[in-house]
């Protein structure tokens, strides 16, 4: 059973950078497809980036250029890196793994969520 723990987030003001992190447990992540969600105050949880097995990445625009993922498969870790960091930007963020990323949305691992606020 895979479980993902999150760590980083906080509070920053606009134009900041956090770094997000989230470490499996129980299965390697090699052979998962992973990515992060977000979800802002009164809206649905939405994907903004995720990375297949092979790394291939595909982003929102939203954060395409400012919040990048990637993962280290020795570390059983993956990352979000956020730069450029604006106040839309603030939500609960969430990492997920599954074992298709076309259908990420669907899957039963999740990270607890790192809530991340920018002020402006």
């Amino acid at each position: 059973q895979l479980h993902l723990v999150q760590s980083g987030g906080g509070s920053v003001q606009t134009g900041g950078s956090l770094r997000l992190s989230c470490t499996a447990s129980g299965s390697s992540i090699d052979s998962y497809c992973l990515g992060w969600f977000r979800q802002a105050p009164g809206k649905e949880r939405v994907g903004i980036n995720m990375i297949s097995r092979e790394g291939g990445i595909s982003d929102s625009e939203y954060v395409r250029g400012r919040l990048t993922i990637s993962r280290d498969n020795a570390k059983n870790t993956l990352y979000l890196q956020m730069d450029s960091l604006k106040p839309e930007d603030t939500a609960m963020y969430y990492c997920a793994a599954g074992r298709q990323c076309w259908n990420l949305e669907r899957t039963n691992y999740w990270g607890q969520g790192s809530q991340v606020t920018v002020s402006s």
